[in-house]
C-alpha cells in the first residue's frame, strides 16, 4: 500500500490554465524582443535566464525562508542540504570563471565580496526577521508574486520602500559604523580559487552532516510532497526535486555571471525603482551616499538595468510555471497577513541595503564568490529567524511543530 507521502506525490495537478500560459509566454517573447531591439544583447539573454530562474523556483517551491524556518523550528534540514548542494555546484562553476575573470562579451567577471561589519550583522539579522514575517525572501517574493499570492504584492511594495530608505541612510551605515575589509577565501588567503573551492566544499559537507545529526536527534516531520505530473510532463507541470532545482539554480547563476559580469542579484533593482519614484516626487536622491558616483542608472531606462530585467524574468517564469500547473490564483488578504507583509517588506528592504544584498546577492552570490560575508549573512539571518518564530503567531502565521505530520 502506498504511503501518505507517496499518495501526495502522485496526486494529479489541476488542469493547466492554458490562456494564462499563452499570455505569460507572449509577454515573455515581447519583453525579450523589445530588449533585443532597444538594449545591449546582454539584456534579452538575462531576461531568458530570469524566466528560467522563476520557472525553477516555483516548480521546486525552492525556498530560503522556509528552509531556515524548518531548521529553526523543528530541526528539518532537507532544504538546507539542498542549499549546500546549490552552493557546491555554484562554487565549482564560479571558481574557473572568477579565475579567468572574463565574460561571454569580454567584460570583467567579478564576484560579490563585501566587508564584514556592523551593517552586515544588523542588516542580515533584520532581513531574517523580515523574510519570516513577509512570507518570503527576495527571490521568494518575486516568484510568489508571479504565482498570484496577493499579499506578496504588499511585501514587494514595502520591500521597495525599505530598500529606498536604506539607500538614503547608506552613508551612516557604511562610513560611521565599523567594518573590516572584504575577505575572500580565494584572494585574501593565498589559497587561490582552487584552494578556496576545496575549503568551501568541506564547509558545505560539514553543514549538511550537522543537519543530519540534528534530524537524528529531533526526528522532525518531513516536508510535504507537492502534487506533480509524472514522467516527462513533470518538466513543465508539477514539482521538481529540491536537488534538481539546486543544480539548475547554480547553473543559471553561473550563466548570469558569465553574461553580465556579476552573479544573480535581486534587491538593487528595488532600490533603483524606489529611488526613481523618490526622485520624481522631489527627493534629492543624487545626494544619497548609495548613488554617489553612479547616478547614470537613475536617469536611464529601467530596462537598461540588468537586475531589473532578471527580476521581471523571475516573475514571468513563475507565472508561467504556476499557470502550467493550474495553480495561479489571487489569494485572500487579511488585516493580519497584510500587517506582517508591511513590516516584513520594510525590514527586508532596509536589511538588504545594509547587508550588501539579500538571500540571493549576499548569501547565494557571496558564498559562491568565496566571500566570508556570505557565511556571516546566513548565520545572522538564521538568528533573525529564531526571533521571528516568536512573532509569527501574532500575525496569524503558522510555525512548524514537532508533532506535525509534515512541515
Amino acid at each position: 500500500m502506498a504511503t501518505v507521502a507517496q499518495q501526495e506525490e502522485t496526486k494529479p495537478l489541476n488542469p493547466p490554465q492554458r490562456l494564462l500560459v499563452i499570455i505569460g509566454i507572449l509577454v515573455s517573447v515581447i519583453l525579450t524582443v523589445f530588449l533585443a531591439i532597444t538594449q545591449h544583447i546582454v539584456q534579452p539573454l538575462l531576461a531568458v535566464i530570469g524566466i528560467g530562474l522563476g520557472f525553477t523556483l516555483f516548480h521546486a517551491r525552492f525556498g530560503f525562508t522556509s528552509a531556515f524556518r524548518r531548521l529553526a523550528s523543528v530541526g528539518n534540514g532537507q532544504s538546507l542540504r539542498a542549499h549546500m548542494l546549490m552552493l557546491a555546484v555554484a562554487c565549482l562553476l564560479f571558481a574557473p570563471i572568477l579565475a579567468v575573470g572574463t565574460t561571454f562579451f569580454g567584460a570583467d567577471a567579478n564576484g560579490y565580496v563585501s566587508p564584514v561589519g556592523v551593517s552586515l550583522l544588523v542588516g542580515a539579522f533584520i532581513f531574517g526577521i523580515g523574510m519570516q514575517l513577509g512570507g518570503g525572501c527576495a527571490s521568494g517574493t518575486l516568484y510568489a508574486v508571479g504565482g498570484g499570492r496577493s499579499v506578496m504584492f504588499i511585501t514587494l511594495l514595502f520591500f521597495i520602500i525599505g530598500s529606498t530608505i536604506g539607500a538614503a541612510h547608506f552613508n551612516f551605515w557604511m562610513e560611521d559604523m565599523p567594518a573590516a575589509e572584504p575577505f575572500s577565501l580565494a584572494t585574501s588567503t593565498g589559497l587561490g580559487y582552487g584552494g578556496a573551492l576545496i575549503v568551501s566544499l568541506l564547509i558545505f559537507a560539514v553543514i549538511a552532516w550537522i543537519t543530519i545529526l540534528i534530524e537524528k536527534k529531533k526526528n522532525p516531520p518531513k516536508m510535504a510532497a507537492v502534487p506533480s505530473a509524472v514522467g516527462w510532463k513533470r518538466i513543465f507541470r508539477g514539482s521538481w526535486p529540491l536537488f534538481t532545482a539546486a543544480i539548475v539554480l547554480a547553473v543559471l547563476n553561473a550563466l548570469t555571471l558569465l553574461t553580465r559580469g556579476t552573479p544573480w542579484g535581486v534587491t538593487s533593482a528595488f532600490t533603483l525603482w524606489g529611488s526613481k519614484a523618490a526622485d520624481a516626487i522631489g527627493f534629492d536622491v543624487e545626494s544619497w551616499g548609495y548613488w554617489q558616483g553612479s547616478t547614470e542608472a537613475l536617469h536611464a531606462s529601467i530596462f537598461a538595468d540588468t537586475t531589473t530585467v532578471l527580476n521581471f524574468g523571475v516573475i514571468l517564469g513563475a507565472f508561467i510555471a504556476s499557470a502550467a500547473g493550474g495553480l495561479f490564483t489571487l489569494t485572500k488578504i487579511t488585516a493580519k497577513n497584510a500587517a506582517a507583509s508591511v513590516i516584513g517588506g520594510l525590514l527586508m528592504g532596509y536589511g538588504a541595503r545594509l547587508a550588501f544584498g539579500c538571500n540571493v546577492g549576499a548569501y547565494f552570490g557571496g558564498i559562491a564568490s568565496f566571500s566570508a560575508h556570505g557565511y556571516i549573512w546566513g548565520v545572522m539571518a538564521i538568528a533573525g529567524t529564531f526571533l521571528a518564530l516568536k512573532l509569527r503567531p501574532m500575525f496569524g502565521l503558522s510555525v512548524p511543530k514537532p508533532r506535525d505530520s509534515f512541515c
